[in-house]
């Protein structure tokens, strides 16, 4: 068995293989310059680089596991397709009337951006004669199909790639959104078509709306890469399953995901936080907060108790447009590697949020770039080494570096070169102090009693300084921190979420009620399944989990609640109620238990087990900055602006129950970590290294 996880990048596109045969596995890491304008390019380049390195052949490969940020930079890019849609009489204007919710309330100058930059222009907004009403989705009005039919003609003059149909009350009664969705279809086959009710089963016609319209607008882009994908793997040799990793922390088939390519919006760093629970869990650590510093942004999530944080509904947004479909609760933000340090029109020493890149990246990559980065700052401490960066396979210049911070920082600002760069890694790591705050602290997690694990290229650079800044427990760097993400899409497992609302106050459900909770149920567990079965799950392997979204009568957004197993009954209702409360006071800090409980959208959420990624226990050293892995020794510069004589160990001849005191540098082919003088790195069974205040110092 041969599997591969390929995650994309801003910056780099990051690989991993295992092979397993028999009792004996291997895993082989490899990292490629992501290329920007079709991923597909540096993804296959490196597929087939990694098997040379495996000495594995491309047609070997039995699986591949893809995370991938193509949605996304459609999203934040504003280069979708141009969406068409269709709606009830009277609703044209949803989209751009959204909640009258203001973005600033006392700014005269605020940008709505469904306003401004809306996914769907009004003059490709038809309305059609129907009506669905409530509580039951009966028919008012019959849906006119010759206005459907006439509104999709319209469309194809306009030679639009994509249609949206969305109706009403469609997630009561969706038999009209279907039948147009159908009409369109005919009219324009080649158009991606999609119905608000095969999207987002919901109540909230905005939300839903505009979730559909986000589904429409990056799907033909979308569809088109991951054809392209498979199109150029297939030209390599590869003619293995390929699996996408969804927002929500599981994988779907190429063929669903260029279905609903909304659910791919978190694809990128949803597989870091998987790999970092993975990471955590052989490290015996199950409260984690993971941050995956790569080359553009940084990734900030929260894992408690061993379990993913899913977002809230009412926070599901990509730029800053409702998207309500699962995801792991992720906060990025711009910083990374190459962060762009600069000082602007006001004389304000900045970094970020602009990247350098791939293209031209850091000056010290020699690619034309000028400016400095947060790379070139950490080459210019002398914490990154020419040989050893990516393991030699990149020539940095180290003179580059220097000359940019010189010309761009230092020289402006009246400052050294050193110490220019060192305020450029103390700015970095201060927005980045900022933002993982605004993720513990401000929703009641305590940092101390967390390891904070910091991985990504960028990462463990990074990892100790920002464990001080927020008091973590300790600092995990993961044993391939530059590919943990890509690492992560193999330890994931399919993962399908099914919709729809249906309106109860637990404490007062009657019969009616609870036969109408276990339809739902049992309808969408039949949805479940069958979408399980298509991609070769057999019954015997398929699991099944129920969520209720529920909020205190009259709320205007609602939390993720677990339902009890077994058929909903009364005794259930109440049980709901109090696990409400429970969760109401985490997220919280308070519940009011004397108050009603409404459930709002059910969810069946259908997943499989899935073969999971082994690594080999490392042999056991017990030895303290072990001579068998020190390299040499280099002047380097820490946060304290001290420039010592720092040893560098070679983190692969490092073995388990070895420490290394700082100062340090251990280096390897993915990633450095740096610890600085009075911590130390313990190396746990698989090679990961937890990073504490040295306890022997003095």
């Amino acid at each position: 068995m041969i599997r591969v996880g390929v995650d994309v990048g801003g910056t780099f596109t990051d690989l991993v293989l295992e092979r397993v045969e028999g009792a004996r596995r291997q895993v082989f890491t490899h990292k490629v310059a992501s290329t920007i304008a079709d991923q597909s390019i540096a993804v296959v380049r490196g597929v087939v680089e990694l098997c040379a390195i495996a000495g594995v052949q491309p047609d070997q490969i039995d699986a591949l596991f893809h995370g991938t940020t193509v949605a996304t930079n459609i999203v934040i890019e504003r280069n979708g397709a141009e969406v068409g849609m269709i709606t009830t009489r009277g609703f044209r204007d949803i989209l751009h009337m959204g909640r009258h919710k203001r973005p600033h309330n006392f700014s005269l100058q605020f940008d709505v951006p469904w306003q401004s930059a809306p996914l769907i222009k009004r003059r490709n907004r038809i309305v059609v004669d129907e009506r669905i009403l409530p509580p039951d989705g009966r028919v008012e009005m019959k849906l006119d199909e010759d206005q459907v039919e006439r509104a999709a003609e319209l469309f194809a003059e306009r030679g639009l790639e994509a249609v949206v149909v969305g109706f009403l009350f469609s997630f009561l009664n969706n038999d009209h959104e279907m039948r147009a969705a159908e009409i369109v279809r005919r009219v324009l086959p080649e158009a991606f078509v999609c119905a608000s009710s095969e999207v987002v089963n919901t109540i909230r016609e905005y939300e839903r709306f505009s979730t559909a319209a986000m589904n429409a607008y990056i799907g033909p882009k979308t569809k088109r890469y991951l054809d392209n994908l498979q199109r150029r793997l297939a030209g390599a040799g590869v003619r293995a399953i390929v699996r996408i990793m969804q927002s929500n922390g599981g994988i779907s088939t190429v063929e669903q995901a260029s279905r609903n390519p909304v659910g791919l919006l978190l694809s990128g760093p949803a597989g870091g936080v998987i790999g970092g629970r993975w990471t955590g869990a052989a490290c015996d650590q199950r409260d984690i907060i993971t941050i995956d510093i790569g080359g553009t942004s940084a990734d900030i999530s929260v894992i408690r108790d061993g379990a993913l944080t899913i977002k809230n509904p009412r926070d599901t947004e990509v730029a800053h447009l409702p998207v309500l479909v699962p995801m792991i609760d992720i906060d990025a933000i711009g910083a990374g590697g190459g962060s762009i340090a600069y000082v602007d029109s006001g004389g304000a020493f900045r970094v970020g949020p602009k990247s350098a890149g791939a293209e031209p990246g850091p000056a010290c990559y020699g690619k034309g770039g000028t400016h400095p980065t947060v790379t070139d700052a950490q080459v210019v401490l002398g914490r990154l080494d020419p040989e050893h960066f990516l393991g030699g396979g990149l020539a940095i210049d180290p003179a580059l570096s220097e000359q940019a911070i010189r010309m761009h920082l230092a020289e402006p600002l009246g400052m050294s070169v050193k110490d220019a760069a060192l305020g450029v890694l103390k700015i970095i790591n201060n927005n980045m102090a900022l933002a993982i705050a605004s993720n513990s602290v401000a929703r009641g997690i305590d940092p101390r009693n967390y390891s904070l694990m910091a991985f990504g290229g960028a990462g463990p650079l990074h990892g100790v300084a920002l464990g001080e800044m927020i008091a973590a427990k300790n600092v995990i760097s993961p044993l391939h921190p530059g590919i943990t993400a890509a690492m992560g899409l193999l330890v994931t497992e399919p993962r399908y979420e099914f919709t729809q609302s249906s309106l109860a106050i637990l404490q007062a459900a009657g019969a009616a009620e609870l036969a109408a909770v276990n339809g739902v149920y049992d309808r969408l567990k039949e949805e479940a399944a069958a979408q399980l079965a298509a991609d070769g799950i057999p019954p015997e392997r398929q699991k099944f989990e129920r969520v209720a979204e529920c909020r205190y009568v009259g709320q205007g957004f609602e939390l993720r609640v677990p339902v009890p197993d077994g058929p909903f009954t009364a005794e259930s209702a109440q049980e709901m109620a109090r696990r409400f409360f429970a969760v109401h006071r985490t997220e919280y800090g308070h519940a009011f238990e004397d108050q009603a409980v409404q459930m709002v959208t059910l969810r069946v959420i259908g997943s499989s087990e899935s073969d999971t990624l082994m690594l080999p226990m490392l042999e056991t050293g017990g030895r303290r900055n072990p001579s068998e892995a020190a390299l040499y020794a280099r002047l380097t510069t820490f946060d304290s602006g001290e420039t010592i004589q720092t040893p560098r160990f070679d983190r692969m001849k490092l073995r388990a129950a070895d420490v290394v005191v700082g100062p340090a540098v251990i280096v390897q082919q993915n990633s450095t970590t740096i610890v600085p003088p009075g911590y130390a790195a313990t190396v746990r069974k698989i090679g990961d290294l937890v990073i504490a205040r040295d306890m022997q110092e003095g």
